[in-house]
């Protein structure tokens, strides 16, 4: 079955389709993905595909492997860390200086999207929630005026996003989202800006710390959390 393409390019079409396809276990770790079969399923030829497979590589999704070609990548402990440590230091920089800029209609869309969480979390529908997270991230930090930090944690959010939905598979994890979520919203509408700061360096720390204990076992996450601060 042919998948009609209505986006800006073939092969940003074929990126996006394939990360969706990837975050929601279609492709699981480890699958390979052929070029000729994937141009075959999107009725394009192998250009548009290798292009997008370049892209996802890049985004770390998929691994271009000598001979085996393009392999979904495996859950990684150290990216999570790498990921979850960048973010750590640049989303409290950002929503430093987004925060006190922000108006009425600023709060209202972080309650949009808030509402749009809980309904997706009462559904079980996990293909919104890792889009609905960076979304909410993202309002966050509307008002800053750093483009280009901002691109970097655009991307390291759609990294972390196949972690994400890994982490809020348990019912107790998403709830502790909600309510993480609900308040920043709080502070940040109290103008409570280094508590709203604060706030979020624990509330992505909390989230790194539950996905090294889902991905990696206690032991190993607590290894892998320390070498990687020991800087090994």
């Amino acid at each position: 079955m042919k998948v009609p393409l209505k986006h800006r390019t073939l092969s940003a079409a074929i990126v996006d389709q394939l990360r969706q396809s990837i975050l929601d276990g279609t492709y699981p770790a480890g699958s390979q993905l052929r070029q000729d079969a994937l141009g075959d399923a999107y009725g394009v030829s192998r250009i548009p595909v290798r292009e997008a497979l370049f892209q996802l590589e890049a985004e770390g999704l998929v691994r271009i492997v000598p001979q085996k070609g393009a392999i979904v990548s495996e859950l990684s402990l150290d990216e999570i860390n790498d990921v979850f440590d960048l973010r750590r230091i640049l989303e409290p920089r950002l929503l430093a200086q987004s925060a006190p800029c922000f108006a009425a209609k600023d709060l209202d869309g972080l309650d949009d999207i808030q509402k749009r969480f809980e309904k997706a979390i009462k559904a079980r529908n996990v293909s919104e929630w890792g889009q609905l997270n960076a979304e909410f991230h993202m309002a966050l930090y509307a008002q800053a005026r750093q483009p280009r930090t901002k691109a970097i944690v655009v991307a390291l959010l759609q990294t972390s996003d196949r972690y994400t939905r890994l982490q809020l598979s348990n019912t107790k994890a998403m709830g502790i989202a909600e309510k993480e979520h609900a308040h920043l919203i709080a502070l940040c509408r109290a103008q409570q800006i280094d508590e709203a700061c604060r706030f979020l360096e624990q509330h992505i720390e909390s989230v790194r710390a539950d996905l090294l204990q889902v991905v990696g076992g206690g032991s190993i996450a607590v290894r892998s959390k320390r070498a990687t601060r020991a800087g090994e």
